[in-house]
């Protein structure tokens, strides 16, 4: 799922309907294709598709997920797309052929500082299904030991302990609106705590 030399893509995965693909535009982040497909009835389109490698993303829990209100660790995250700041839970792209539970264990150390004693598997997703094959998969970590983050040049973020019913209570509001932490959050609150 990586790009390996220029005008490769960095998903290896061909869809079963693909009839031919031609690589756009080849970026840092992503690869833009156009895609001739053939859909289920059997009529055919071009379609432009955003080939990404995936990523990890992580639930820090500060406290026990099963006490009276979980505290988390969020990242205060600037994002230059979004136009200033969002509430985050750490995350990052899958290296190169990189498990993704050995990337959600470096993004917690590298954006907050933590290691944690445990890290389970969640719920992977699917970011944007029409448009690109991005899936995110999710963890919570639990049994965290606080240390130095190592944020890359283009970062700029602030860790912040919050409580879980805090944390929901922003999602409902809209003042956390990156969609794979509200996902996230809400997965965990409701299948892996107390609450």
């Amino acid at each position: 799922m990586s790009r390996t030399a220029a005008g490769q893509s960095r998903n290896t995965h061909v869809p079963e309907n693909q009839i031919a693909s031609r690589l756009i535009h080849h970026g840092k982040v992503i690869d833009v294709f156009a895609d001739t497909v053939r859909f289920p009835n059997g009529t055919t389109a071009e379609m432009d598709i955003i080939r990404h490698p995936g990523a990890s993303a992580i639930v820090p829990f500060l406290s026990d997920p099963r006490g009276p209100d979980p505290q988390l660790l969020l990242i205060r995250q600037y994002r230059y797309a979004a136009g200033g700041y969002l509430w985050e839970v750490p995350a990052g792209r899958l290296d190169a052929g990189e498990d993704p539970h050995a990337c959600a264990v470096r993004e917690l150390r590298e954006e907050t500082g933590c290691t944690a004693e445990r890290v389970e598997h969640l719920y992977t997703m699917f970011t944007t299904p029409g448009f690109t094959d991005e899936t995110i998969h999710v963890f919570s970590a639990t049994g965290l030991v606080r240390g130095e983050t190592a944020h890359e040049h283009d970062e700029f973020m602030e860790v912040v302990p919050m409580s879980l019913r805090d944390a929901l209570e922003r999602i409902r509001t809209g003042e956390i609106r990156d969609a794979k932490t509200a996902l996230a959050i809400l997965y965990a609150a409701g299948f892996t705590t107390g609450a």
